[in-house]
Formats: C-alpha cells, structure tokens, sequence
C-alpha cells in the first residue's frame, strides 16, 4: 500500500473507467505465488503496482425522458458502472496501455481498466 502522500492523493479525482497505481518492482512472480511466462514478457512489457485510486467507472446515457416524473428534482445526467478492481488491490497491468506521471516526486501510471489483466486482492485489508 502507499504510505506518506495520501493527504495530497486525495486532492486527485480519477476520471473513468482508469485507475491510479503505485508501481513496485517485478520479481517474475506474485506474493500469490503466480509465475508469468518469459514469452508473455517478451511480447508485451508488463508492470505491477496497487491501486491507489479508482475511478468512478464507465459512463452511461442515461434516458432523457422527463416528461413521466416531473416532481423529481434534478439528478446528474450521468450513471456509471462500477470498476471491478479496488483500491489496496496489487494490479498487474500492460505497460503499453498506462500513462506515467510523476506527483510529488512519486512515480505513478494512469491506467485504464482494460489494460489491467490480473487483480490480487488482499481481503484482510479490508
């Protein structure tokens, strides 16, 4: 998990369906005990990291049909349907789809969920 910058992570509103992760180094297999192949390596570059932030999920229309509840107040005008992964999850991802940045000196990638090809969910964190 990350420690430290979390007041100043929580300034940061994660659009989507992308999540925001924490790298870590890649030792060839998960704490898990999941070994990845060298030939999957090969073709794409994969990384891990835990998910420090999601975002809301993927957006949804929703019907402009006002006309049948007119004593409803107005709602958002946008649904969406949630992410499958959490935030504590450990995230292994394709590099490729990610976008890095850098916020207060930390190394993070923005990544979308399609990207993400594998969740190790801890449930006694939570």
């Amino acid at each position: 998990m990350v420690k430290g910058n979390d007041n100043s992570l929580k300034k940061l509103i994660v659009v989507g369906d992308r999540v925001l992760i924490k790298p870590k180094k890649m030792t060839g297999k998960s704490k898990g005990g999941l070994l990845l192949p060298p030939g999957y390596t090969e073709k794409e570059e994969i990384q891990t990291g835990f998910i420090v932030k999601c975002g809301p999920g993927f957006p949804i229309p929703v019907s402009g049909d006002d006309s049948t509840e007119p004593w409803k107040k107005e709602e958002e005008q946008i649904k969406y349907i949630p992410l499958q992964v959490k935030e504590g999850d450990l995230a292994i991802f394709l590099q490729r789809g990610a976008t890095e940045i850098v916020y207060n000196d930390e190394k993070y990638f923005i990544v979308p969920q399609s990207s993400i090809l594998l969740v190790e969910r801890d449930n006694e964190l939570f």
